[in-house]
């Protein structure tokens, strides 16, 4: 759906107040906490200091503000009290924003405490195969583009683009069209247009890319317990390229 220039506005605007939850989550020791306490914290944030709304929650009957995934949880990771980050996990942190009609969504992995060089080298990668996917976005350029650049990437490291997945428009509902894959062939699949948003959130794994829901329908994890690492931003066509809508403090385009 292409979005009109106030709507592009109000899309930065969600983007910027998204950016400011995951910067008030990177001053936290996160270490010892429940996943669950993340989640609650998060919401106070949005509701009380940003005067906004967590769009996660209701969403599909889901009943948090943030998917929680570690370890070899791929995406969709619920909120538990006992689920406590401990020493050597990585989790993703995945949030969603709405502020005056329009979401944003993004996802950081962070790293706990002394994580594995194993680890470290999956999460990394996974945040670099993303922007390469970022960079693609243009005039012009098509969706194959992006998929092609982030699975390009993985595969010369080593790891795995789940393919079950996808990012996808967003604006005033949280997923519109068109599905964003993260792999794909070059100059094949839509055309980009300036107005159009979208997300882009690879989630590359150590092992196979073969997934499995467990039985809370929500929660995925690697079939065969490898790590997994994901990142995500918000990002507009422009004139010009591409703005990133829910860049961060420690982020630069």
């Amino acid at each position: 759906m292409i979005k009109t220039p106030e709507e592009m506005r109000l899309m930065a605007q969600s983007g910027r107040l998204l950016a400011e939850v995951f910067h008030m989550l990177d001053r936290q020791i996160l270490i010892g906490r429940s996943t669950l306490g993340i989640n609650d914290q998060v919401e106070r944030f949005i509701v009380d200091e940003l005067k906004a709304r967590p769009a996660s929650k209701g969403q599909y009957g889901f009943a948090y503000v943030l998917n929680s995934s570690i370890n070899q949880v791929i995406c969709h990771g619920v909120p538990s009290a006992e689920d406590v980050l401990k020493d050597g996990d990585i989790v993703n942190l995945d949030i969603t924003l709405e502020k005056d009609g329009f979401i944003a969504d993004s996802s950081k992995t962070y790293l706990i405490g002394n994580v594995s060089v194993a680890a470290k080298r999956l999460v990394r990668v996974t945040q670099e195969a993303m922007w390469k996917g970022i960079r693609t976005v243009r005039p012009g350029a098509t969706l194959g583009d992006i998929g092609h650049a982030i699975e390009k990437y993985a595969k010369a490291h080593g790891y795995s683009v789940v393919r079950d997945f996808c990012g996808h428009g967003i604006g005033r509902d949280m997923h519109e069209e068109p599905s964003i894959l993260h792999f794909g062939r070059a100059g094949t699949g839509q055309t980009l247009k300036e107005g159009m948003t979208f997300t882009i959130e690879p989630m590359l794994n150590q092992g196979s890319a073969k997934t499995m829901t467990l039985d809370d329908d929500w929660t995925v994890v690697t079939r065969d317990g490898k790590l997994s690492a994901q990142w995500e931003h918000t990002v507009a066509v422009t004139v010009t390229g591409v703005e990133v809508l829910t860049l961060r403090q420690d982020e630069t385009a």
